[in-house]
């Protein structure tokens, strides 16, 4: 299962407000043996925010999003959610008992607007003002705001996908080529992602007064030893040289 991030709202694109998410969600994950495949960051726009939920949407990926589900106009993302899915906007029980058992008749006529979500949701408990997020399939979208979504984060995780853990790859080696351009290793490379498809490679150029490539295979062991003494090959035939920083 590929994990992505929907991260919402006009104040980031702006920079009125900088993002707290993306890096604590990588760190959640990790705890968990689990990385990121996709982040997106987009403001609140109807057709942009349709846009790419229909794109997540149409993924049978777990999806984490934040922001926008509030009850002010610039707040569209439960509304957006309902269009894309082709589902009604419609006020949910359980939403509506948490709302007014905080607020009593203060959430109305504005608070129980949050109550509204896309038929067929099922709530995230929210343990700061029993404002609920909601899931939607595999899609769970929560406030912007941090100290609320990130609770959500680890309840979603430990009571619906208990068992998802260890799926980043097992092992990972790094080297460092120096005295060598990344245009030397470009056919072992391609060799390497035809004859291993389930590696990972990453090759990152650093420049400065001592340059070098940062290369980097991740997936099961064998394979990536494999695959490594194949580029250690090339290295020594063009006269480049490597160091393992491997973690």
């Amino acid at each position: 299962m590929n994990i992505g991030a929907l991260i919402i709202g006009d104040e980031l694109l702006s920079g009125k407000r900088q993002d707290q998410h993306f890096n604590y969600l990588q760190t959640v994950l990790k705890n968990r043996g689990l990385e990121l495949s996709w982040t997106i960051i987009v403001g609140d726009e109807s057709q942009q925010l349709q846009r790419f939920l229909a794109f997540s949407l149409a993924s049978n990926d777990l999806v984490f999003s934040f922001g926008g589900i509030g009850a002010t106009p610039d707040d569209r993302t439960r509304q957006s959610v309902a269009k894309v899915a082709e589902v009604p906007l419609l006020p949910h029980s359980e939403a509506v008992s948490e709302i007014e058992a905080q607020y009593g008749g203060d959430a109305y006529p504005n608070r129980i607007l949050m109550a509204e979500l896309p038929e067929g949701s099922r709530i995230i408990p929210n343990s700061i003002n029993r404002v609920p997020g909601f899931s939607f399939d595999h899609h769970h979208f929560m406030p912007g705001f941090p100290e609320m979504s990130w609770p959500m984060i680890e309840w979603v995780l430990d009571n619906l996908y208990p068992d998802l853990k260890n799926l980043i790859p097992e092992f990972e080696q790094i080297i460092y080529i120096t005295h060598g351009r990344e245009s030397d290793f470009i056919e072992v490379m391609k060799k390497i992602v035809v004859d291993y498809p389930a590696l990972r490679l990453s090759s990152l150029p650093h420049l400065g007064d001592k340059p070098f490539i940062e290369l980097s295979l991740r997936g099961n062991r064998t394979q990536v030893c494999e695959a490594m003494t194949m580029i250690k090959v090339v290295i020594e035939q063009v006269g480049s040289s490597w160091s393992d920083h491997s973690i």
